[in-house]
Formats: C-alpha cells, structure tokens, sequence
C-alpha cells in the first residue's frame, strides 16, 4: 500500500500482489462544518429579514469571497500585496459597464453571470499586472504592488471616461422582464446570487488548496530556493497564483456593482487594498477559514461599529495592534489552539484563568473606552454640551472627577489583567507541556 501511495507501482499490479485498495474515509468533522457553511448562508436572512440585515449579509457575502481571494495570494503564496483592491475595482467598473450595455441593449446576457465578466476582467488585469509583480518577490513585490494600486487610484480620477471621475457610475440591475419571478430588485433576491457566487467561489478556492498548483504555492511561499531546486520556476507559479487570485476577486467586484448599483474611484483607492490585508490577517491568514472570519468584522466594523461611535478607527487599530502583538496567527489560531488543547482533554483546567482574564478586562475595557469617549466628546462635540452619555450613564467631560474614575477603573482593570495574564500564562505554558509529552509518547 506504501508502494501504491508513493506510486511506485499501479493498481492492477497492486491487485497481482495480493493487496487491497484503501480510500482515504471522509473527513466528519470538515463535512460538518462546509454542511454548516452552507445552512448559514441559506437560513440567514430568514433569521433576520430587516432591509439593514439582508445588506450586511450580502456586504459579508462579497467580502468573503475577496478576502479569501486575497489569502491566495498571502497565505498561501506568501505575497504582500497592497494593491488587490485593484482587481476587485476594475472587475467591478468592467461589470457595471456590461450592466449599462445589457440595460440600452447592446449586450445580451443574464443578470447572474455579470460577475462571472468581473472574474473574466480580473484575470485578464491580473495577466496584465501580474507579469510585472511577480518578478520580484518579498518586499519589492509588496511595493510594486502599491506603486500600481496607487497608478490604478490616480487614473480613476484622470480618466472621467471609464471611471466616471468622482461621482462614479451608476447602474439598474432590474431590468427586462422578471424571469420565475426573479427580477433582482427585493434585497433578498440579490442576497441569494451573491450568497450561490459565494459558495462556489469559496469551495473552487479550497479546492485550489488542494491542487498541484495550490500546494507548490505553498512550498513557493515556504522555501522558493529549495522550490527552485527541484526545478519549479517559482515566478510562473506567483504569476498563475496572482491570475487566479484575480479572477475570483473580480467576481466579488461584479457582485459589488449588482449590490450596490454603483462603482467609484473609492473601489480601487489604496485604503480598500490595504483593509482587505487587515481583515484578513485578523480573521488569520494560515487557515482557509480565518479570512472568512475577517470578512465578518470587516463588514460589522464598517456598517455597525462606525455608527456606534467615532472612535471606531481607533478601536480597530487598538485590537489589530493586540493581535499583532499576541496571535499573529489571527483568530482563526486562537480558536484552532483552544481546540488542540480540548482535544487533548486540557481546556477543563483553562476554565478558571480564562474566568479571571475575562473579570480583569472588563474594568479595563470600560476604563479605556470611558477615557476614549470622553476625550472625543470634548474634542469634537463639546460645543453642544460637556454632558454626554456613556455605558448608560451620564457623564460630565468638563468635571475632573468622571476624568479621575476612568482613569482609576484603568488603572484598576489593568492591574488585574497583569494578574490574571500570569496566571493564565503559567496554566497556558503547562497544558502545552503536557500536551507536547503526549504526542512525544504516542511517537515512541
């Protein structure tokens, strides 16, 4: 059977020798979570049905596809890019112009597959680009990158034409005659094509990681000299790997332009590219499932978070600033640590460090959003009154004292963390040491 894996020897003279065939038994808990997957891009918007929630699911929809887009290209290739927005953009301003076309009747194609032009003009631009970013790799690749996201950023304003110039262009989605009833004009009806778009494009890309291709990517992204060695040209494999990349962020730009019914300079601005790396080094660039995480906070830090204060820039840079320091693996390490250590049979002994980390950061969150609150009131709103309203709670801005409490309820709360984070660290430290003399024992 050895022979056979390694493919030394075929199956018939597998058979001649008297062995059997094994087939690989299917992954449970994998299947569950893709049966998942698909249950809650389904049952979503049936759970909630508010016009606000039906848009945030299709902005979570066209995100996911861009962000795991993009984890191609940097977890799984290794490639910085700071201009990936670049393909999402014009993938986007390509489909809306076929919508345009399709609406005075000059093209005839159906509503769902525009995207499927989008993905068609991301590769081609990734064809274009890509042959001059990928002859270089590691930082040069990174700044080249930039340097064509910010020539694509300047010619969308220089180029009225195309890109419509500040104003961008705009769009009809419903048009003609309602085909089965579908018309693309409910908000729900365009959740479900993003939502199918979605799921075909995220089961393609795991798919990919599981190609040929997709693992030399990694070894490119690992070791390219030992890659080299072997014999693979590591830049025809960067350069197919960015092509592919582009076509799926395309798609997520032609289902941009059919949501939103407009496109502007703002879809290939180097502030998009740069929050597509964000988020999906949050959500974690080392698993296929973490830049769907980031597409998640992506969406809520944009829609709900910027509506709830105005600090939400700063909060984000906070948190990013915490798990770069702290899981650079992204949250999709942390959840896959704390299943090692459950799995295991450690995570019972976690309990209560946990509980303390929990204690300690609630007095230190609600100090520091005190202190950050406060200060933006009186920075920004205080011509309107120094009383604002916070945690419930009237609170003065202009009195010394509510500045002297949220700095104590700081002071407090971190005091408390640096307990609880040692305590934490040393039953963290123990439960991997343990966890490491089990696995050394079942190798003996």
């Amino acid at each position: 059977m050895t022979e056979l894996a390694a493919g030394n020897i075929s199956p018939t003279a597998a058979r001649r020798r008297g062995k059997t065939l094994k087939f690989v038994p299917i992954n449970v808990g994998q299947s569950a979570l893709w049966i998942v997957f698909v249950l809650a891009m389904v049952v979503a918007p049936l759970l909630f049905k508010s016009s606000l929630s039906l848009t945030i699911l299709s902005q979570i929809g066209t995100l996911i596809i861009v962000c795991l887009s993009y984890n191609m290209l940097l977890g799984q290739s290794g490639m910085l890019s700071f201009g990936h927005a670049v393909y999402v953009g014009l993938g986007a301003f390509i489909s809306i112009h076929v919508l345009n076309a399709i609406t005075a009747g000059s093209f005839h194609l159906p509503i769902s597959l525009v995207p499927l032009i989008g993905g068609l003009a991301g590769a081609f631009f990734g064809v274009l680009f890509g042959y001059v970013t990928t002859k270089k790799s590691g930082t040069t690749f990174a700044m080249i990158t930039l340097g064509i996201g910010e020539l694509v950023a300047a010619s969308s304003l220089m180029l009225p034409e195309f890109f419509g110039g500040e104003a961008g262009i705009t769009t009809n989605r419903v048009i003609g005659e309602p085909f089965m009833g579908i018309s693309f004009g409910p908000q729900i009806q365009v959740y479900y094509l993003i939502a199918l778009w979605c799921l075909v494009c995220t089961a393609l890309m795991y798919a990919f990681t599981r190609t040929p291709l997709g693992r030399m990517a990694n070894a490119v992204r690992d070791n390219p000299e030992r890659a080299e060695f072997v014999g693979y040209n590591t830049q025809r494999v960067r350069y197919l790997v960015v092509i592919i990349a582009g076509f799926f962020a395309g798609i997520a730009g032609g289902l941009g332009a059919i949501n939103f019914e407009i496109v502007s300079s703002e879809n290939v601005s180097t502030v998009r590219s740069g929050a597509y790396l964000l988020f999906t080094f949050l959500g974690g660039v080392g698993f296929f499932f973490g830049p769907i995480i980031g597409a998640v906070i992506f969406v809520l830090s944009f829609v709900m978070l910027s509506e709830i204060t105005k600090a939400w820039l700063l909060y984000l840079g906070i948190f990013f600033l915490l798990m770069v320091m702290y899981a650079p693996g992204g949250i999709a390490s942390l959840i896959m640590m704390n299943l090692r250590v459950a799995q295991f049979g450690k995570f019972r002994r976690m309990g209560m460090p946990y509980l303390l980390v929990i204690v300690a950061a609630l007095p230190l969150f609600v100090g520091v959003v005190s202190l950050i609150e406060m200060l933006y009131h009186l920075q920004l709103e205080s011509a309107g009154g120094t009383e604002m309203k916070l945690f419930g709670a009237v609170v003065d801005t202009g009195s010394v004292l509510s500045w002297i409490v949220a700095a104590l309820i700081t002071a407090g709360g971190t005091a408390l963390m640096v307990f609880a984070s040692r305590r934490f660290k040393r039953a963290w430290g123990s439960a991997q040491a343990e966890i490491q003399e089990q696995i050394e024992r079942s190798l003996a």
